[in-house]
């Protein structure tokens, strides 16, 4: 055990095997043994764990949490209670004690019997105090470039009062600098004297800014890997990536530390972390939120959007920022050429959702809609093409004069954005045009039901033939809604095959935003 003068209280005999259980969870606590950690929680979506700071909900987002902790208690425990709760199950409770400043903490555990284990299902933690107070968990800098408590207070009461938000690092705060993801930028920098008014609707309405979290640089990425400040955490696969550019929201979301994750989306930069983590995602239809006081990436396509852990919580978030009336959809529509750059096990899950969505009545049978893949890719070229362009249009004249300040990947798609002319862009506009007609023609009154992503978060270390392949299949997928500038919706309700979370996306109407959302909500209360 942890103390050799240890007290164990309980009214009767401890259950066979728990003291055992506690003790290797002491050892691998104290040890920072992470696989046997892993072990001791139970599987499954149901377990939790919380402390001051963080509650988190399953055994992924609590493995993810763990891995990436910085600092490991060197306390003991001083004395323990126990309370058998029938036959398998037991409350434990430890107060601890720190041998160096005498600071005492309490731990809280549910331990269940499962197949002949004792497992913890649920977990808290009351953080040492007494004595020397213990220092604050430090701000991971792969997900926060700065936090308060709060940083920025709501300015009313309202709707959205105690509603916690992590704020992506290209929107205006007033008395806050704006970093875009690269520290050279950040360093030259002013306070900014205004707030963009969509951070100023959600403090209007009760929410209040948590910090900033991190983005990809100038948010030309869909990894969310910064060269500069690292990869932030994705705490549903464990070693995984948690998808750009806006990276710091959807970690400090999936990690439980805020409610609400305000962010962008250009080709995918809300739908992409929030399919690689679990998350709902939410992109408007373009224009409907306002995007003053939000720097540029290519206007033509930026979007502000938000990541939360299901859809009430979202729909709250559109209640206050979009405004819109548009009928729902009545039909379901899929898009076989576009849906062919998902990976099989990611299609294949899809697809038994829809099937889901028809056999409870939610949506009709799906129609087939008559875009080919030649069509889709001169689309996806147009997309790129005028992305690139406006994105040299905006940051070109700052780049050239810092060269060298970027990370090796945004570097190389700034290099080749520089060699777009004028000429090809307004070409490619011309297709992006037709392509918006033709798109919010084919989704007149319907859903287009597809994946988010051509798979779940690959892996940190993965090869750059395997993020190259996520890559190009995602944007695929990702850029009708860009070329449409139309609403989309992220649902976590598909899996890879080896566990890992892969979104549905609904993209619908444009103007059809609120209906989408009360759609998605119908969807994840029968399907999830």
């Amino acid at each position: 055990m942890s103390a050799p003068a240890l007290e164990v209280n309980c009214p009767v005999p401890v259950p066979d095997g728990l003291l055992a259980a506690f003790d290797a969870y002491e050892t691998a606590l104290l040890a920072n043994d992470v696989e046997a950690l892993d072990r001791l929680f139970a599987p499954g979506p149901d377990t939790v764990r919380g402390d001051g700071k963080v509650l988190l909900v399953g055994h992924d987002s609590i493995a993810g949490f763990r891995s990436g902790r910085k600092v490991i208690p060197t306390r003991r425990v001083a004395r323990l209670l126990v309370r058998p709760a029938g036959t398998d199950a037991a409350l434990v409770m430890a107060s601890t004690v720190e041998p160096a400043t005498g600071a005492t903490g309490l731990q809280t555990q549910l331990w269940h019997h499962i197949a002949g284990e004792w497992k913890v299902t649920a977990a808290h933690v009351t953080l040492p105090a007494g004595g020397r107070p213990a220092a604050a968990p430090p701000v991971d800098p792969a997900v926060w470039r700065v936090v308060g408590t709060p940083l920025v207070a709501a300015t009313s009461g309202g709707p959205l009062e105690g509603t916690t938000v992590a704020v992506k690092d290209l929107f205006e705060v007033a008395g806050q600098r704006l970093g875009a993801g690269n520290p050279v930028w950040l360093a030259e920098q002013e306070p900014r004297r205004t707030t963009a008014p969509a951070v100023a609707a959600l403090l209007a309405a009760g929410a209040e800014i948590t910090g900033i979290a991190r983005t990809d640089e100038f948010a030309y990425s869909l990894a969310g890997q910064n060269a500069h400040y690292g990869t932030a955490p994705n705490v549903a696969v464990p070693g995984g990536i948690g998808g750009g550019s806006s990276s710091g929201p959807a970690s400090a979301v999936a990690a439980g530390q805020v409610r609400v994750g305000l962010g962008t989306d250009t080709a995918g930069s809300i739908r992409v972390p929030a399919s690689y983590q679990g998350l709902v995602g939410v992109r408007p239809t373009h224009g409907a939120v306002p995007s003053a006081g939000v720097l540029p990436l290519a206007p033509s396509f930026d979007t502000v959007g938000w990541l939360t852990r299901d859809v009430p919580a979202a729909r709250r978030i559109a209640d206050v920022l979009v405004t819109g009336t548009a009928a729902a959809a009545t039909r379901m529509m899929v898009l076989p050429a576009v849906e062919a750059h998902a990976a099989d096990d990611v299609r294949a899950a899809c697809a038994g959702v829809r099937a889901n969505l028809v056999a409870a009545g939610i949506l009709p049978a799906a129609e087939t809609g008559d875009l080919d893949s030649s069509t889709l890719e001169t689309w996806f070229a147009a997309f790129r093409t005028v992305q690139a362009f406006e994105a040299w249009q905006a940051h070109g004249e700052w780049l050239s004069a810092h060269p060298g300040v970027l990370g090796p990947d945004v570097g190389g798609r700034f290099a080749s954005a520089a060699t777009v002319s004028a000429a090809e862009a307004d070409e490619a506009r011309g297709v992006v045009s037709e392509a918006r007609t033709r798109l919010r023609a084919l989704l007149d009154g319907a859903v287009l039901v597809l994946p988010t992503t051509r798979g779940g978060a690959p892996d940190r270390n993965a090869g750059a033939d395997i993020v190259e392949a996520e890559r190009a299949g995602t944007l695929r997928l990702t850029c009708l809604a860009g070329l449409g500038g139309l609403p989309a919706v992220s649902l976590p309700l598909a899996r890879t095959a080896d566990g890992r979370p892969a979104g549905l996306c609904l993209v619908g109407a444009a103007g059809t935003d609120l209906a989408l959302l009360d759609l998605a909500a119908t969807i994840e209360g029968s399907v999830r």
